[in-house]
């Protein structure tokens, strides 16, 4: 087992439990880079439909017969978003306009989270509630464990550890949110007619590759909460 430490009070020393943080990083910058190279490819290719992700999300909608929900155009590249506080399906310059199987993909996933809402998919119920500790849990958790660890209070860092557990589980219960989003979209191109077989296959690896994203940014938050708790420990032993 490697020894680290921490040094609060005598110096800064260095925290091995920072390679921990450096690889979550490096999930993130690779699957970035992923979805990017991957999403470049199949925006080149024209589906054969000829319609844009803006008449795809339009199209989706109406067969479900939903009519609350407004299509909109947002700035951005890969920008895109479901909002359900105002009912708007988001999507960037690059989806919007773009008859490309990638960008018709991104639009269908995009109304996979309006389905889900319209059926009462409970993860992302549970998500949605989660937001609001979710955003507590990432701005103050670590501030609480770090000013624990400086002052010597092992109670007040570990509830700093709690509280960004609740960010941690945001990013957990998010990954079956965006699959189930994703195989959603997926059968609605292919039972609509919209992208022939082939093309569902090339927007299935596009829209699994920014799967990706969402399993980097949970696997980098977990390995974040490891170290935390690695530095509550290891700083609770130093004191003893």
């Amino acid at each position: 087992m490697y020894r680290y430490s921490y040094g609060y009070g005598r110096g800064m020393m260095f925290d091995a439990t920072y390679i921990l943080v450096l690889i979550g990083a490096l999930l993130c910058i690779i699957a970035s880079a992923m979805v990017k190279s991957t999403y470049n490819k199949y925006a080149k290719i024209r589906s054969m439909s000829g319609m844009t992700g803006a008449q795809v999300a339009t199209e989706i909608l109406r067969r479900n017969g939903i009519n609350d929900v407004a299509v909109v155009h947002v700035p951005g590249n890969l920008s895109d978003h479901f909002d359900p506080r105002n009912n708007t399906v988001n999507l960037s310059d690059s989806t919007y306009n773009s008859t490309s199987v990638a960008a018709i993909g991104v639009a269908a996933h995009e109304c996979g989270h309006v389905m889900q809402h319209h059926t009462g998919y409970v993860p992302i119920k549970i998500r949605s509630t989660l937001v609001p500790a979710a955003n507590i849990g990432s701005h103050i958790g670590i501030p609480i464990i770090i000013l624990g660890l400086i002052i010597g209070m092992t109670p007040l860092a570990k509830i700093g550890i709690w509280v960004f557990s609740l960010a941690v589980a945001f990013q957990l219960v998010t990954l079956p949110v965006e699959f189930d989003a994703s195989h959603r979209a997926l059968v609605m191109l292919g039972d609509y007619g919209i992208l022939a077989d082939d093309e569902v296959d090339q927007s299935r690896k596009v829209l699994n590759a920014a799967a990706l994203t969402y399993v980097a940014a949970a696997a980098s938050s977990i390995l974040q909460l490891l170290r935390l708790v690695l530095m509550v420990n290891g700083g609770n032993r130093n004191r003893r």
